[in-house]
C-alpha cells in the first residue's frame, strides 16, 4: 500500500475485469456492512494522471465505505496488475441532500499542498455549485501486484467532488471544469486526476 491517512470513510475504486480477483473483491464489497453504496463506473484519466498510473482499464467498481482499515484489508486480499485506488477522506467541506442521482465523482489534487485559508476559500466556492452534493479532501492509497514505476507525489492532497444531476456525464465534466477554473481564480491550483462516470448502481 502507499499513501497515508486516518481512519474514516471514502471511496474504493477497483478495476472490474473478468478474472477471479476482480469477481471475489466485488462479492466481498457487496457483502460488507461497511459499504454503503456501490456502482459500475467508467473512468477517464487526465493526462497528468496517466503518467503515474499507466496500467488501467475503462470499467471500475466504485464503492463508498465507512471504515478505511477494513476496506484496505479486503482490497489487499485480491490484488491485480491494475491498481485499486482507495480515496480516504480526512475532512469534509460539506454534504447536501437532494433527490437527484449520483452521476459523477471527480477527483483532483492540490499541486502545492494547502493552507487552512486555501481550503476555506475552496469550500466557499464549491458550496455555491448546486450540482455538487458532497466535497471532501483526503489521501490516496493504491494496491497492486505490480510496483509502480513512479510514486504519485500528491497522495495527501486530494479533493473529491460528488456530482448529482440528471445531465449527461459530458455536461457534468464541463461543470466540474468550470468549478476548477473558479477555484483557480483564487490562486488555488486544482489538477484533475480522474473522473468516474456512474453507469449503474449495484448496491
Amino acid at each position: 500500500m502507499s499513501g497515508s491517512g486516518i481512519m474514516g470513510g471514502g471511496y474504493v475504486c477497483a478495476p472490474y475485469l473478468h478474472n477471479s480477483p476482480s469477481s471475489k473483491l466485488k462479492e466481498s464489497l457487496e457483502k460488507s456492512e461497511y459499504i454503503d453504496d456501490m456502482y459500475f463506473v467508467t473512468a477517464t484519466f487526465s493526462e497528468d494522471g496517466s503518467a503515474y498510473f499507466p496500467s488501467r482499464t475503462n470499467t471500475y467498481l466504485l464503492a463508498r465505505f465507512r471504515d478505511k482499515q477494513i476496506t484496505l484489508e479486503e482490497v489487499d486480499k485480491y490484488k491485480q496488475e491494475q491498481p485499486v485506488f482507495v480515496f480516504a477522506k480526512y475532512d469534509e467541506f460539506f454534504e447536501r441532500f437532494n433527490d437527484r442521482k449520483l452521476n459523477l465523482v471527480s477527483v483532483y489534487y492540490l499541486d502545492h499542498g494547502h493552507s487552512e485559508s486555501d481550503l476555506n476559500d475552496l469550500a466557499v466556492i464549491v458550496a455555491k455549485r448546486s450540482r455538487i452534493r458532497r466535497a471532501e479532501c483526503g489521501s490516496l492509497h493504491t494496491s497492486s501486484s505490480e510496483s509502480p514505476k513512479f510514486t504519485f507525489p500528491y497522495g495527501d492532497n486530494l479533493v473529491v467532488f460528488e456530482v448529482s444531476s440528471d445531465n449527461t456525464h459530458q455536461s457534468d465534466n464541463k461543470y466540474c471544469e468550470k468549478t476548477r477554473k473558479e477555484v483557480a481564480r483564487k490562486g488555488i491550483r486544482l489538477t484533475n486526476l480522474l473522473n468516474l462516470s456512474i453507469i449503474e448502481k449495484i448496491k
